[in-house]
Parts: structure tokens; C-alpha cells; sequence
């Protein structure tokens, strides 16, 4: 599949979630994502991100540097990702986290099932290897 080949849009303002394909490698997708991650938009980021799935691709590294905001409705739709894509031997990795998106994936534990990465040449890195993920884990137990 080409780069930009999935793309969606969400409210037509400037915070609204963005997401691209920019990147195939084998199985492990490379997705731009910018905007706020809300209530409002993490529909639209689960609807990409099954796109992205049904192209083929059984990972996904994300780019989180366009990405301003991220609550909780964000986290549930990356645990959604994470634990489908693990049903299928994938997983989820992101790079460019802000410090603060680090410090709540961090108190939530996300890190430990979503790993962040940093740059995108390190996450494909631990995507191919299968790498950054604790032991114990799995779509049952995200959170040993």
C-alpha cells in the first residue's frame, strides 16, 4: 500500500484529528497523527486504525508528535489497538510523545502495552523484534 493512501479527517477546525499512512514497512504501518485525541475524535482514530488493519498490516508505529492532546478516551481507543493487533502477533508503538502525554501514559501504566519509542527509526526497530513490551502482558492482562 502507498504512503497517504489512508487518510481521515475529523471536524473541520484546527484541532481536529488528522491521521496519514506515511509508511509500510512489511507488516508494521507508520501513521501520522495529529490533533486532539478526545470524546469527540477517538472514533475516528479506532475507524483509521481499522483501516490501516484491513489493509494488511499487523502493527503500527504511530507518530505522536502532531498529537496535542490525548485523554482518556484516547488511551481506551490505543488499549483497543493494542490488545487487536496483539491478537494477531502486532503490537503498537509510538514516537514523539510530549513530556506530558509520556508522564500520563506512565501513570497510567499505557507504557508498559503501548511503548514509546524515540524516533520512528527505533520504533520499527522493536516492532520488527517484536521488542518494548514487558513480560506478562497479553489482551487479558495489558497491565502485569
Amino acid at each position: 500500500m502507498r504512503s497517504g493512501a489512508l487518510r481521515c479527517h475529523g471536524a473541520a477546525d484546527d484541532r481536529a484529528l488528522r491521521a496519514e499512512l506515511v509508511e509500510g514497512r512489511h507488516e508494521t504501518a507508520v501513521v501520522r497523527v495529529a490533533g486532539e485525541i478526545d470524546l469527540r475524535s477517538a472514533r475516528t482514530l479506532r475507524d483509521h486504525m481499522s483501516g490501516v488493519l484491513q489493509a494488511g498490516f499487523t502493527s503500527i508505529v504511530i507518530d505522536f508528535r502532531g498529537v496535542t492532546f490525548c485523554d482518556a478516551s484516547g488511551l481506551n481507543a490505543l488499549v483497543a489497538l493494542a490488545n487487536r493487533t496483539a491478537a494477531h502477533g502486532g503490537g503498537v508503538w509510538l514516537y514523539g510523545v510530549r513530556p506530558a502525554q509520556r508522564r500520563l501514559f506512565e501513570i497510567t501504566g499505557l507504557h508498559r502495552r503501548v511503548p514509546i519509542a524515540d524516533g520512528v527509526e527505533d520504533a520499527l526497530t522493536l516492532a520488527a523484534s517484536g521488542g518494548g513490551h514487558h513480560p506478562g502482558q497479553s489482551p487479558e492482562n495489558p497491565y502485569p
